[in-house]
């Protein structure tokens, strides 16, 4: 998987891919960990405008990179979620986490 990231001053997003499995949350989670620390991050967003599919363990790396941000003093926002994505965030309790920014394509 090719993992697709840009960072501005002080913020990453990331360009979570078309499906979120095992391998690919462990992929995200250690180059994600590496550019938290590395570019001093205080805003991460993961933007999901290519996701049709999450399981449990991208859950956790989400919930995991929450943490990780809340203990830095950052903040973590979610983008372009589709109605399947959202539908996993909501049953999973992510909003209460990740502030969940919704566009007007998905209404």
């Amino acid at each position: 998987m090719e993992f697709q990231y840009e960072t501005k001053t002080g913020s990453l997003r990331i360009f979570a891919p078309r499906e979120i499995d095992e391998c690919a949350a462990s992929e995200m989670r250690e180059e994600a960990d590496m550019l938290i620390d590395n570019y001093q991050i205080r805003h991460l967003i993961f933007d999901f405008a290519n996701t049709e599919f999450m399981d449990s363990s991208g859950i956790g790396m989400l919930i995991g990179r929450s943490r990780k941000m809340g203990y830095n003093g950052g903040s973590v926002e979610a983008q372009n979620l589709n109605p399947r994505v959202q539908k996993i965030f909501t049953l999973a309790g992510l909003p209460r986490l990740i502030t969940v920014v919704k566009e007007e394509t998905y209404d």
